[in-house]
């Protein structure tokens, strides 16, 4: 459960998302915010739009940054069920949200998943100490097993997605398709790796501080 005991739910847009945080972290040095929810969800869109109302004062890191490189998933045999928790380092997403807590840095460097490469790209999002605001979004943050529990600690707040299956997955095959598959392979991955992994982070649904709809305008 989240750690007043219960879930709030709330639905809002991305304008009113804003504000809640400013509120939310208002007077923090820094504050770190977890974004969570399922494969296809929307993560990565609400924490950039989150970062665009605020500005300068808020950076975005991926946990995807994270996914371990493809050669390491063949050796592993893990490369057909990519995005499971064991082909991330949880470890190092873990160490680099330390040294974002503690800001004690002029810059630090976060890596960045390149979709389109299917592979972590290292250096690639700085992160000033002038920024208050990280908003980190992935779909594991509340995942309670002893490789993931140390994230949860580090975030000062977690906010999960509530979407609709069949948008997630409409979603996932139309990325997919996009990245080149066919829409066959991409209905494949997406009712089968995808969804296994979106039904064991739903499962943490109840840990987050706070659930969110999203109202489109």
């Amino acid at each position: 459960m989240a750690p007043n005991g219960r879930s709030d739910v709330i639905r809002a847009d991305l304008d009113q998302l804003a504000d809640h945080l400013r509120r939310s972290t208002a007077g923090r040095p820094r504050s770190v915010l977890g974004i969570v929810g399922p494969p296809g969800a929307g993560k990565s869109t609400v924490a950039a739009g989150l970062a665009s109302r605020l500005g300068v004062t808020a950076a975005v890191v991926g946990m995807d940054g994270f996914h371990l490189a493809q050669s390491e998933l063949q050796r592993l045999r893990r490369a057909d069920r990519k995005g499971a928790p064991d082909t991330f380092d949880p470890s190092g997403y873990a160490a680099l949200l330390r040294r974002l807590r503690a800001n004690t840095e002029d810059v630090v460097y976060a890596p960045l998943f390149r979709r389109d490469l299917e592979e972590p790209i290292a250096g690639c999002v700085p992160v000033p100490r002038s920024v208050t605001c990280v908003i980190t979004e992935g779909n594991y943050l509340l995942l309670d097993d002893a490789a993931w529990r140390p994230v949860r600690d580090l975030l000062d707040e977690v906010w999960y997605l509530d979407v609709p299956p069949d948008v997630r997955q409409q979603r996932l095959v139309r990325r997919r398709v996009d990245l080149g598959y066919s829409e066959a392979d991409a209905r494949r991955w997406t009712l089968g790796s995808d969804e296994r992994n979106a039904e064991r982070v739903a499962a943490t649904r109840e840990a987050a501080d706070l659930i969110v709809e999203v109202k489109r305008r």
